[in-house]
């Protein structure tokens, strides 16, 4: 049974991510941890390895795809390379938490806590973004910079990027919802990366069992597949309904997961 629930949570969730750019694992951590079948941190190093995967088929089929706008290689590269920064910088961090905490299921409580920040940060600025004036900014710095923010957050949430990778992009970029979208499974391609990459150089990977890892790895690539195959069929808008709701799940979870793990 516990196989059949990592398998739908995993497909579903990397087929609804790459069809909004959201990753998978901002989905697959928090709902993994709500139902207890892995350990905390087990949770995260494979919801990590499963966002790679989903990211690595999704962002090559969508490469392979022709779209209304210019995949801009440059600005690509420069806020990927803050986003490997990040991911290490993130995975630091991760681990400085778990250290200071007596008890490391306590660590989900803090994943929780600071998703449900940004997800609710997230879901008003999608609300509201008709009425916000975004901005086209252009230097490599700060380009750079808002890389690394990102990849700091998709590496400590163990989430893989997320939604708040699509608000920056709407905001700092003026970017339609499938171009932001395509950037940010770009986003988290390499700053996930970049944070198992640490993990293992470190030598900190927790216990799990080969065959979840297998399994949650070939479930990532087929929603990847599926999701990218949707998305080339979905308007913007409806895209942007999809994503409003997955928020408002989202939220609900991490608000039962903050309970659960606080006690």
């Amino acid at each position: 049974m516990e196989y059949v629930v990592i398998i739908l949570v995993c497909f579903l969730s990397s087929a609804v991510g790459a069809v909004c750019g959201i990753g998978g694992g901002v989905i697959i951590k928090p709902v993994l941890d709500a139902t207890g079948i892995l350990a905390v941190t087990t949770g995260s190093f494979l919801s990590g390895c499963t966002v790679l995967s989903m990211s690595f088929v999704s962002l090559y089929k969508n490469m392979r795809t022709k779209h209304d706008f210019i995949f801009d290689h440059v600005f690509a590269t420069v806020i990927a390379a803050g986003g490997v920064a990040g991911g290490l910088t993130g995975k630091w961090m991760y681990e400085g938490v778990l250290g200071m905490l007596s008890d490391t299921s306590h660590v989900g409580a803090v994943q929780a806590a600071v998703l449900l920040v940004i997800t609710s940060g997230t879901l008003l600025y999608t609300i509201k973004k008709e009425k916000i004036k975004t901005r086209h900014v252009a230097g490599k710095a700060v380009i750079f910079l808002i890389g690394v923010i990102l990849g700091i957050l998709s590496s400590f949430l163990g989430i893989g990027g997320g939604p708040v990778n699509l608000v920056v992009l709407f905001y700092f970029f003026s970017m339609e919802t499938k171009q932001a979208a395509m950037y940010s499974i770009y986003i988290i391609l390499f700053s996930q990366i970049a944070s198992l990459s640490g993990t293992l150089v470190k030598g900190n990977v927790p216990p799990f069992e080969p065959f979840t890892l297998l399994l949650m790895i070939c479930c990532g690539i087929f929603g990847g597949l599926a999701g990218s195959r949707i998305n080339k069929e979905m308007e913007d808008a409806t895209v942007d309904r999809l994503f409003i709701g997955l928020m408002a799940v989202i939220i609900a979870i991490n608000l039962f997961n903050i309970f659960r793990y606080s006690w």
